[in-house]
């Protein structure tokens, strides 16, 4: 696989129109911690990181719907910077999603963090993904 974050984004993205409420995804460092920023900014319910059969694990994620009208609190997910073309920003000319209703997921040389987080600390990075 070429891109094991797009993989990621893509396995939430089929189960959210499917309706599915849990999606177990194949762990690694970066998509841990993008799953611990999901879960902070309040996109997903609960997460858990298993151990399994794979050396690295799994990433077991409970999707977060609306009771009344059952849509998704994640709307969309969309990456950015990709193999072939990457995506880097500095703090001053950081991305701002939807107005500032999204989020972007950046990886600096401080960790993964949100758009937000980065432009406090004065630190830009490469972007990872677009959360609204």
């Amino acid at each position: 696989m070429t891109d094991p974050i797009a993989d990621y984004l893509t396995r939430l993205r089929n189960a959210i129109r499917a309706g599915h409420r849990v999606v177990e995804i194949p762990s690694s460092k970066i998509k841990k911690e993008i799953t611990k920023i999901l879960f902070d900014q309040g996109y997903i319910l609960n997460y858990k990181f298993m151990e399994g059969p794979t050396p690295s694990g799994t990433i077991k994620i409970a999707l977060k719907y609306d009771p009344v009208d059952k849509v998704s609190a994640i709307k969309n997910l969309h990456r950015v910077s990709r193999p072939g073309l990457r995506q880097y920003t500095g703090y001053k000319d950081m991305p701002r999603v939807l107005n500032g209703l999204g989020i972007a997921i950046l990886s600096t040389s401080r960790g993964v963090m949100t758009n937000k987080e980065a432009k406090e600390r004065k630190i830009g990075g490469e972007v990872l993904c677009y959360v609204y």
